[in-house]
């Protein structure tokens, strides 16, 4: 009884969020999903679509929709690491003698919006590698902490590829989810319109505080996954890697020039975990693990010039993977 109504006060929580990010979300259904699980989780999220989808606008709104410091970075050519981590700064302190203190850069909250990351130069990306992976930020020899929970969130242009310096493999890997924005259909885009004629604000406002999100984690990281379904988790990841000797998939050696890191293996997992209490189940299925191994598996493996040649995108790619991973079963 006590799991049950643990179980129901996560997906209560959930549902919150959800219907105050519709307030300002028309649609995306799978993006909120996936944007909700990864901030449960810890993780990071990149967000690729046009420009006009709502990137921007759905990750104010859910810092609107969180009671936690909120942060945007909107990143550029000039910008600087020190602009976005913080510098040490010279002032006088109330006798008039000269002291260092550390003033904190923008990545100091705990959402952080990176908006058009791409934009920056490598050295400026490099800045962040740290924070997502390690939630903490050394300048000058001194580690500086973040609060948790603590979220980096994302977007970039897919189109535009003038002045734009392409993320190096370790800082997307680092991201837990690549979700991408499509398109909204003709209903959709009027009611967007509609929306957005009153005024451009968003409308959501704060239903779960940092203190309710570190308790749904602790829940989901206690939710079990049979060894079956963690094999089938592992078993899909490996299948990314047409070098290994015992990959026997057909589908990775046609069209998969690199795979996946083990860092896969975990936000598959972790997601799974987050995923099946929201669906108010106690334990992880197969079904889970398919639903999210796009968001973590697009951004992390390598298609080649004959799934390019085919007219293959990586998720079909990844949905014949998932096809020929069943098989196993």
């Amino acid at each position: 009884m006590e799991n049950e109504q643990l179980i129901q006060n996560f997906a209560d929580s959930v549902a919150k969020i959800k219907g105050e990010l519709h307030k300002d979300i028309v649609g995306q259904e799978e993006v909120l999903d996936a944007v909700i699980i990864a901030v449960v989780a810890g993780g990071n999220v990149l967000l690729e679509g046009v420009p006009g989808t709502g990137k921007t606008r759905l990750i104010r709104s859910l810092g609107q929709t969180l009671d936690l410091p909120f942060s945007r970075i909107q990143f550029t050519p000039d910008l600087m690491p020190n602009d976005v981590t913080g510098t040490n700064i010279i002032r006088k302190d109330g006798n008039g003698n000269l002291v260092t203190t550390f003033q904190k850069g923008p990545i100091f909250a705990q959402i952080v919006l990176a908006d058009e990351i791409n934009r920056a130069t490598p050295k400026t990306q490099a800045a962040m590698l740290e924070v997502m992976q390690e939630h903490k930020v050394t300048v000058s020899g001194v580690t500086y902490p973040m609060a948790e929970p603590f979220f980096v969130l994302a977007t970039q242009n897919p189109v535009e590829q003038d002045g734009t310096y392409p993320l190096p493999e370790a800082q997307m890997d680092r991201f837990m989810f690549k979700v991408t924005m499509i398109f909204p259909s003709t209903k959709e885009l009027g009611d967007i319109v509609n929306m957005t004629q009153g005024h451009m604000e968003e409308n959501a406002t704060a239903v779960v505080n940092g203190e309710t999100i570190l308790e749904m984690r602790k829940l989901a990281q206690g939710v079990p996954v049979i060894p079956e379904v963690l094999e089938y988790a592992m078993r899909l990841v490996e299948m990314t890697h047409a070098e290994l000797e015992d990959n026997n998939s057909e589908t990775a050696k046609k069209y998969v020039r690199y795979g996946a890191s083990p860092r896969a293996g975990q936000a598959l997992i972790t997601g799974a975990k987050i995923r099946a209490l929201i669906n108010g189940n106690y334990n992880v299925s197969y079904d889970d693990i398919d639903a999210l191994a796009y968001p973590v598996l697009r951004h992390r493996i390598k298609i080649n010039y004959n799934a390019i040649n085919e007219g293959l995108s990586i998720d079909k790619v990844i949905g014949l993977l998932i096809k020929e991973n069943r098989k196993n079963i």
